[in-house]
């Protein structure tokens, strides 16, 4: 884009900003569907727990992947690309997952079609775009546009089992494959400009070279930004795949499970849009770090309190507290990274909070087939918990020690 175009915090970037919520808020649909209709697939299809949570862990791999794939191409071709392509495979995935005649083709079109050509292009390359579009309020620009993922959380689960239980699980997915599919792809279309060219070599918020991010060569300091996605949404994983089944088995019914996963979302919403504020005023890794230490106590909290308005208020303290952990690694990557790789840069963690939601999602139905309950997913997503905190720590004392100057001195 040249001089003259649409600039960084202009209203234009604003209405933008408002077309990309909505555009987060139709994908998301891909990643709450799962956990609604899980106890209908694990009944239909006669499979245990463990292999009715894997078509939810095989889209997430695939979103995850997905999702670098999408950066990538959002990076060279704009972000319209591969909105498009996720517009035509998603609305394509859930006709053809309505129709599957086993658990094994259900996995395969939730890895490949809602997940990796899918619902990926709504996330990533949004979280990126919208970075770039930002500098004043970039903190809180993230956090709306991932607040359309939570949107998305709080508003699908509800409609989903309401036509679930009046029309059965197939046929609301061929009618959202439809809704979804033509919605996302008439977005799509508002949002061909590219966003204004970052310069390489800039120095990031730590005040060092963006080529030695935290002190780092960027593939290590990558590498351990991806590491901490991974823990921290294995930690997040448990209540949200598995609330709605956990309800189930307390006999609370599945019904009251999806209500508490629409309010741990909406919850979610106040949390990113929060913490966006906060990060604004702290940066990113401070932001991540406070929210990664919030959600290891509300996890603590699902351990003693089973109750039916327990599991409510400890709920919605879930989503209050660690909705704001995901777009801060969006934030993090704009703020030591190079900026025109954000695409690919954002894709490559995102990728890895994603998979560590389809690790946490079958290991915790593992666990469940394996003990009988969810006390030890709850204590196994602890200590996933403890080493994103620990990440988190070791990557801000980079910043703030004294090595700093010699870092920045070095390039």
């Amino acid at each position: 884009m040249d001089a003259s175009g649409p600039q960084t915090d202009s209203p234009y970037a604003a209405a933008r900003l408002a077309v990309t919520l909505l555009l987060m808020t139709l994908g998301a649909s891909g990643m709450y569907v799962v956990p609604v209709v899980l106890p209908a697939v694990q009944s239909e299809f006669g499979v245990s727990r463990g292999a009715a949570s894997l078509p939810y862990a095989f889209l997430m791999i695939g979103f995850g992947v997905g999702g670098l794939v999408m950066g990538r191409l959002a990076d060279r071709f704009g972000v319209m690309v591969p909105l498009l392509v996720g517009a035509a495979s998603l609305g394509a995935g859930f006709v053809i997952a309505g129709h599957a005649a086993d658990i094994g083709t259900f996995n395969v079109v939730h890895a490949l079609l809602i997940g990796f050509a899918g619902s990926s292009a709504t996330f990533s390359p949004l979280l990126a775009d919208t970075s770039l579009w930002w500098v004043r309020r970039r903190g809180m620009a993230v956090a709306i546009c991932a607040s359309g993922n939570y949107l998305g959380g709080a508003l699908w689960p509800p409609i989903v089992q309401h036509f679930v239980e009046g029309h059965g699980w197939r046929n609301t997915y061929i009618g959202m494959g439809i809704v979804v599919g033509v919605s996302l792809g008439a977005l799509a279309l508002l949002m061909r400009r590219r966003p204004p060219l970052t310069r390489p070599g800039a120095r990031n918020a730590a005040g060092m070279p963006e080529s030695l991010p935290f002190g780092f060569k960027p593939p290590f300091a990558l590498g351990l930004l991806m590491l901490a996605g991974l823990s921290c949404c294995v930690a997040m994983s448990m209540p949200q795949v598995h609330i709605v089944a956990y309800c189930a088995d307390l006999g609370y019914g599945p019904a009251r499970g999806a209500q508490m996963l629409s309010l741990m979302l909406g919850f979610g919403i106040v949390s990113r849009l929060v913490s966006g504020w906060i990060c604004d005023r702290i940066g990113g890794l401070r932001t991540l770090l406070l929210g990664s230490a919030l959600q290891g106590v509300a996890l603590l909290l699902f351990l003693p309190f089973q109750g039916m308005v327990s599991l409510y208020v400890v709920s919605a303290l879930f989503g209050l507290f660690q909705g704001g952990i995901v777009p801060s690694y969006a934030i993090i990557v704009r703020e030591h990274f190079p900026g025109h790789r954000a695409g690919a840069y954002v894709g490559a963690v995102i990728m890895c909070t994603l998979l560590g939601m389809a690790l946490g999602g079958w290991m915790s139905g593992q666990i469940f087939d394996a003990t009988g309950s969810y006390r030890a997913a709850f204590v196994n997503g602890l200590a996933w918990n403890l080493l994103n905190l620990s990440i988190a720590f070791f990557l801000l004392r980079r910043t703030m020690g004294p090595g700093r100057r010699e870092y920045s001195a070095a390039a």
